[in-house]
């Protein structure tokens, strides 16, 4: 029986495995504009309210509620934060198993008194 729970919980790892989790630059940069537009549009909305009904207590939960949303909106790799992925060179093979030397640096260093 154990054999057979090793079997399954392995596939459902592989099931995580084919979640996308990569985030380009510019989505990265889109997720962080969308992130403090949403804490800014409900921290003025909290304030505003809570101010109008004198209870600070409300403009907590509306800023709370606007940065759940924005961690709903902005943490997970949503594919509208993939559309621009980065070209990545292909790996050069080696020529010989010995690694290459590296440039030596051959300006004069001041020394430091």
């Amino acid at each position: 029986f154990p054999c057979r729970q090793l079997i399954s919980s392995v596939k459902m790892l592989s099931v995580f495995k084919n979640i996308p989790t990569h985030m380009d630059y510019k989505g990265q940069k889109l997720a962080e504009q969308i992130f403090q537009g949403i804490i800014l549009i409900s921290a003025v909305i909290g304030f505003v309210y809570g101010l109008i009904i004198q209870q600070f207590g409300w403009t907590v939960y509306i800023v709370l509620a606007g940065f759940a949303v924005s961690c709903l909106l902005t943490l997970p790799p949503w594919p509208m934060y993939r559309r621009n992925p980065l070209p990545w060179q292909p790996v050069a093979p080696e020529a010989s198993g010995e690694p290459t030397p590296k440039p030596q640096d051959n300006t004069k260093r001041k020394k430091h008194k």
